[in-house]
């Protein structure tokens, strides 16, 4: 890889491994510019593809088929990555802090975070309840579900609380796992007892009549309950408490419930929304603090309100990535409108999918086999990466400013690339050390 000498001239820092941000580093990668520092800020090392996880928990996927490894993305981006929790924003001074690390200055940031679901105040919060967000919490947990599942001589009754498509995919995902698993030993009698816990109506209230009929049917069919206006108030000792009605019993609960944003966030000074996401404009800009951009979950676009979904953090990707270019450059954004209809695609648990888009409605394991060629293009994106361009170096032009210089090869060595790879190339081993 060759290293840029260009002096550096601005920051770009990147809070999160989102979906939009994965497009950003690869369009920058691509499209580089001279002078331009670009860091990843991330808690985990892996990103999850939102649109994989229901395949990967019920056992259609590997973990490296459902995630995609920040770091050669990173390298690729020619990024510094910085594996942290962000635990405030200074907007006026520009500084990001983080947890056990030093302060970060930038001078262009976007965030890209996503949510956690909304949850109760926690009486019982051991293994027995848990979010599906974050996900590697989520996995970590139900492995020690699952094993106690599949070791339990009774039905285990697991409740999931939140009945839109997260949910109603999750329990379907989790018990075809679980028959999967006991189907050898011919234990089937020995399995879950689903309970669906909504406040809602009704099922998969976003979605048009014909979906959430066949889903009533799937449900109905694999032996999930479904309450609905359910407000779960509290869970406690096996004992869920629903306002205005009866108890439900559970040995555990998994929230995936309407998203929530960090409360960190009230404190920056961003303008938020209502319900404490960002609130940006069409060209996903903050509206208070212009050097801002924020996309994803964690975003609200005050023009065009559209539901937390993972499909548009994917279509502001792009969008995204060129108004971070053009703002570094000095050149006027770009307003995005995203598309008011989208097609949707979500698993039964087996090989098995249902469609939607506007009031049309379909099913059958064909729309299985389209959403899993949809979701591997998409991950090969960030796998099978193009050859990047050269970097043209205008050190000349910006000769005699006192810039800071120093890059980095990708070893993360405090030494200049140039010099370290001077020694080691004149270093001679002497063997006989190692006999």
């Amino acid at each position: 890889m060759q290293v840029d000498s260009t002096p550096i001239r601005s920051d770009l820092v990147l809070i999160g491994g989102g979906h939009s941000h994965l497009f950003v580093m690869k369009y920058l990668a691509m499209n580089p510019i001279p002078g331009m520092r670009l860091t990843l800020i991330t808690r985990d090392l892996h990103t999850p593809y939102s649109g994989m996880l229901p395949g990967f928990i019920a056992g259609h996927y590997d973990f490296d088929d459902a995630h995609i490894d920040l770091r050669p993305l990173s390298i690729y981006a020619r990024a510094r990555l910085i594996r942290a929790e962000v635990s405030a924003i200074d907007v006026e001074q520009k500084v990001i802090k983080m947890t056990n690390r030093p302060t970060i200055s930038y001078d262009l940031l976007s965030i890209n975070i996503g949510s956690r679901p909304a949850m109760p105040e926690l009486v019982d919060a051991g293994e027995n309840q848990f979010a599906v967000k974050p996900i590697d919490y989520f996995l970590t947990r139900w492995q020690k579900l699952e094993q106690r599942i599949l070791m339990s001589p009774t039905p285990v009754k697991l409740a999931i609380v939140g009945a839109g498509a997260g949910g109603v995919e999750l329990a379907l995902s989790l018990q075809y796992r679980i028959e999967q698993a006991l189907a050898p030993s011919r234990k089937v009698e020995h399995h879950l007892e689903i309970s669906l816990v909504t406040d809602d109506e009704q099922i998969l209230s976003a979605f048009n009549p014909r979906l959430r009929r066949r889903f009533a049917r799937v449900l109905k069919s694999r032996n999930i309950k479904v309450h609905c206006n359910a407000r779960v108030q509290q869970f406690d000792n096996g004992c869920m408490r629903v306002e205005n009605r009866d108890s439900i019993q559970s040995d555990a609960v998994i929230w995936v419930t309407n998203a929530s944003a960090p409360g960190w966030l009230s404190a920056t000074g961003l303008k938020l929304d209502s319900d404490g996401f960002i609130a940006v404009n069409d060209r996903l800009q903050s509206c208070s603090h212009p050097q801002v951009f924020a996309t994803g979950d964690i975003a609200s676009v005050d023009r065009y309100p559209r539901p937390k979904s993972g499909v548009f953090a994917v279509r502001q990707g792009i969008p995204l990535a060129r108004n971070l270019a053009r703002s570094l450059q000095h050149q006027p954004l770009k307003s995005f409108r995203p598309q008011k209809q989208f097609l949707s695609l979500i698993s039964t648990g087996e090989p098995y999918a249902v469609a939607a888009r506007g009031p049309w409605s379909a099913e059958g394991a064909w729309l299985w086999l389209l959403k899993n060629w949809i979701d591997r293009r998409f991950m090969r994106q960030f796998s099978d990466l193009p050859e990047m361009k050269e970097q043209a170096d205008d050190s000349e032009n910006v000769r005699g400013l006192e810039i800071p210089t120093m890059r980095c090869g990708g070893c993360g060595s405090k030494i200049g690339s140039k010099i370290l790879g001077r020694v080691l190339s004149a270093w001679q081993p002497n063997r006989n050390r190692w006999c």
